[in-house]
């Protein structure tokens, strides 16, 4: 008996040491517990391996995304729309809350309109409720605006602080946090979807944490590099983990899916309110997009044009990088260099002198890091 307690009495001292160890570790800066063996190997960024630029308009609210259903004669129509350039990002999430809105569970059929990442997104979810969906849109993956994007999970460019409101925050918090649970569990390649390391080149000291869309617990691994200066040539750099997501497999698996599931598409050019009251679903999904400025006549949407120049495909490449209006995601088809904000710029005809700037910056970024 005494044993027992002696050796209960030694077991309790050292797990509350063990207990003050962990406790001790997870209080430490974070800058102490980066890792500095990681091998990062070099973007090759030239001219001579660009093999396309592509331009795409993202469709922005400064508000942010449009969740609100209203009624249409004897329909019900939920607008789903301008993500400005989280459409991938947040597209799980902001899905959930319009379906929310659509009403009673007894309407087993609905139309989406827009065959982008959100109107799919909507479909598939619709469909998983044990609903039928079909799809009217004008052009089909892989000719979507979605198709162009980046596919980083990071939520940007969705809306303007200066006016979006306490309940727009508390829907964007929501969707971002039901979106990555989702994206979760389609990692693996058949979705084209994984966990990639990312660094941000800081311009001053570490910030707070909570400005990470949707919340810092959203980006695991979260800490300061203790050796930038010398692998980076950066003073402050913080990394995290998130998710990348393979637009042009991503999709294809989606309306893949969809078809499974008995989806329909009819490929049609919606042109009016009008138009939407024809068709013969009750329950409408508007997933237009930027489209939606004409079709609903939304004018606080605005296009946020964006260029992305694509080398090469590195596969040794295996982290991404942010800083500033730049920032590289590595992936099958090749590595995407970015990028540009411009709102209010229709154009899709890529600027050369985009492309000059774009690959300069990148070259830049490389020179200043360890090789």
């Amino acid at each position: 008996m005494h044993s027992f307690a002696l050796n209960r009495r030694r077991f309790l001292r050292n797990a509350a040491t063990a207990g003050a160890g962990v406790a001790l570790t997870s209080a430490l800066p974070s800058r102490l517990l980066a890792d500095t063996k990681r091998t990062l190997y070099p973007v090759k960024v030239s001219r001579e391996r660009l093999i396309r630029t592509v331009v795409g308009l993202r469709p922005y609210r400064p508000d942010g995304f449009l969740v609100e259903a209203q009624r249409l004669g004897d329909k019900v129509l939920v607008h789903h729309y301008g993500h400005g350039g989280a459409g991938i990002t947040l597209s799980w999430g902001s899905a959930h809350l319009a379906l929310e809105l659509a009403g009673p569970a007894e309407q087993r059929h609905c139309a989406v309109l827009g065959c982008g990442v959100i109107g799919l997104s909507t479909a598939r979810l619709f469909q998983r409720r044990g609903g039928s969906v079909t799809i009217y849109a004008k052009a089909l993956p892989p000719e979507t605006t979605s198709n162009i994007a980046g596919g980083f999970w990071f939520p940007t460019s969705v809306y303007d602080g200066r006016t979006a409101t306490p309940k727009f925050l508390g829907q964007f918090n929501q969707a971002c946090q039901i979106a990555h649970r989702a994206f979760q569990l389609l990692v693996g390649p058949e979705y084209g979807v994984r966990w990639i390391e990312t660094y941000e080149f800081l311009a001053g000291p570490e910030p707070s944490t909570t400005e990470f869309p949707g919340g810092s617990q959203l980006y695991p691994e979260m800490q300061m590099h203790r050796d930038a200066k010398r692998i980076f040539g950066r003073d402050n750099v913080r990394q995290f983990s998130t998710m990348l997501i393979e637009p042009q497999t991503y999709l294809n698996a989606l309306l893949r899916d969809f078809y499974i599931a008995g989806g329909k598409v009819v490929v049609k050019e919606l042109k009016s309110r009008e138009e939407i009251a024809q068709l013969p679903e009750i329950l409408i999904f508007n997933c237009t997009g930027l489209g939606a400025r004409d079709l609903v006549g939304d004018q606080s949407l605005t296009p946020v044009r964006g260029q992305l120049e694509v080398l090469l495909p590195q596969p040794e490449i295996d982290y991404c990088y942010l800083g500033g209006a730049s920032y590289m995601f590595p992936r099958r088809d090749g590595v995407i260099l970015g990028g540009t904000f411009d709102h209010d710029v229709w154009s899709l005809e890529p600027d050369p002198d985009t492309v000059t700037g774009i690959l300069e910056a990148h070259a830049e970024i490389m020179k200043r890091m360890k090789r």
